[in-house]
Formats: C-alpha cells, sequence, structure tokens
C-alpha cells in the first residue's frame, strides 16, 4: 500500500514488492491449462497395439514349454538345435530383405564368425551349466525361474516411452532363467540347446518381429494370431487348464484392457501452468 494505493504486483523476482514470497495475485490461475497433452485412442487400433505384449506372453510360454517338451524327453536337444538353427538362419536372410541390407561376403563372413564364437562358448560350458545349481533345491530353481520371466515380460521394450523399460534387463532376465531351466535338464547337449533357444527367443526374435512390423504393418495382426493360435495349440498337450487361463489372459490383454483404458480416459484430469518446471527448447 503506497499512499492509499493497492501496489500491483509483479511476477518478478529481482524486486521486494512487500509481499510474501508465496504470494500470487487473482490472474494466476488463469494460465490454467487442463489435459493439454492427452491422446483419444481408438478401440481397434489399441487392440491392433496389444498384439506386442501377446506375442512376448506367447514367446515365453514357448520357452516354458520348449524346457517341459526336453524335461519329459519328448524333444530331442539335437532336433531343437535343428530346428531353432534353421529356422535363425531363414530370419537372418529375412531381416537382411527387410532393412534392403545386402550383405557382403565379408559382413556374412564376421556374422557367421560371431554365431560361431558364441556356439562354441556356450558348448563348451554346457557341462558346467548341467551341475550349476545342484545344491539348489529344484522348487527355488523353478521360483527363480518365474521371477526372471516376469521380469523379461515387465521390463521388454514394446514400444513405449516408459521410465521402467530395459531391453538389457529384460534380456538379461530371460537369459538368466534360461540358465535356472538348462542346469534342470538331462545333459550337457539339453543345456547348450535350451541357452541357445533362449537367446534366439529373446535377443533375435523381437529384433525381427520389430523390423518385421516397421516394413509391413499388415502382418503383426496376424503374426499375434498364429502366435497366439500356436502357443494356445501346443499349451493343450501339456496341461488343458493352462491352455484355458492363458486363453482367458489373451482375451484380457487383447480386448478388455484396451477397452478399459479407453473408459478410463474421461477421468484424466492433467493439469498445467506456469507452476510448471521451466524446459528449455533448443
Amino acid at each position: 500500500m503506497v499512499d492509499g494505493i493497492m501496489k500491483k504486483w509483479k511476477k518478478i523476482l529481482y524486486e521486494d514488492q512487500g509481499f510474501p514470497d508465496h504470494y500470487v495475485d487473482d490472474t494466476f490461475l488463469d494460465e490454467l491449462k487442463k489435459n493439454l497433452h492427452t491422446r483419444n485412442y481408438e478401440y481397434w487400433k489399441v487392440v491392433k497395439e496389444s498384439g506386442v505384449v501377446t506375442q512376448q506372453l506367447c514367446s515365453v510360454c514357448i520357452f516354458v514349454m520348449v524346457f517341459i517338451f526336453m524335461d519329459v524327453k519328448v524333444l530331442a536337444a539335437e532336433t531343437l538345435v535343428y530346428i531353432s538353427g534353421g529356422l535363425t538362419f531363414i530370419g537372418y536372410l529375412a531381416n537382411c530383405l527387410l532393412q534392403r541390407d545386402v550383405r557382403s561376403i565379408r559382413t556374412f563372413l564376421a556374422d557367421l564368425k560371431t554365431v560361431m564364437i558364441f556356439a562354441g562358448f556356450s558348448y563348451c560350458l554346457s557341462p558346467v551349466l548341467v551341475s550349476l545349481t545342484e545344491t539348489i533345491a529344484t522348487d527355488t530353481i523353478y521360483a527363480m525361474t518365474t521371477v526372471m520371466l516376469l521380469g523379461n515380460l515387465c521390463f521388454h521394450d514394446y514400444g513405449a516411452d516408459a521410465e521402467m523399460v530395459s531391453g538389457v534387463l529384460s534380456l538379461n532376465a530371460g537369459l538368466f532363467a534360461s540358465v535356472c531351466l538348462a542346469s534342470r535338464l538331462h545333459t550337457s547337449h539339453h543345456s547348450f540347446a535350451t541357452v541357445t533357444f533362449a537367446v534366439e527367443l529373446f535377443a533375435l526374435w523381437p529384433a525381427l518381429r520389430r523390423n518385421l512390423r516397421q516394413a509391413i504393418p499388415a502382418s503383426h495382426v496376424a503374426m499375434t494370431a498364429i502366435l497366439s493360435l500356436l502357443t494356445l495349440v501346443t499349451l493343450t498337450y501339456i496341461s488343458m487348464p493352462a491352455a484355458f487361463l492363458l486363453l482367458i489372459t489373451l482375451v484380457f490383454i487383447t480386448f478388455v484392457c484396451p477397452w478399459w483404458l479407453i473408459t478410463l480416459q474421461p477421468y484424466k484430469n492433467n493439469i498445467h501452468g506456469p507452476w510448471d518446471e521451466a524446459v528449455i527448447k533448443e
């Protein structure tokens, strides 16, 4: 107050205006904005995008089923190596075509060298893996495997910009789970086949899926449907209740969660204003 006249407050810091530090005038909320960056989702588009989660969940189920088939001696280790190796070679060629990457002989030999080094180290260490967890109870191994596979699902890169996404952590969790399961198989050949298959499934397969989706967007839905059907049919040979539970989970993720997201959108209430932290624009 100066000579009976109210001094007008200004939003400045370099001058003592005689007001408390936390004082704001009536115009402070004029800059209030709500839901500034809210996105409007379409149901079927969200259903399509949820296929990324479905594909990764089916990949984890396939890995567990392969272990069970080898554990009960229905699937031979050599058969798994031949099948997964052949599919990996086909995927390698498909990836080169998708990226329009014409590999030279030198580059192909370098990739082949990397594969041979990995296969050699894995084969030499497979006898160690068989006896790695002899002193640990099987229930503990299965519990550790479950936690690691859940970590693989939680931290997998589904294409979302989130702080918890970590492709490295997801891959390491999947490989740790494969080491745990490999230590419960019969021979070193089974351990080698399990670890190799885990690398192909958790490291190479997601990259191929991502490139295929970018190059041919229409293939995403077909891939989700085929992978889900293959997983469900295979799981029925192991456990019908487990297959039914997986079916319910896939339906919930693919159809219920998108509907749930769209239903909750009207309740979103984000506020923006002068109290937000300043962002430097380059």
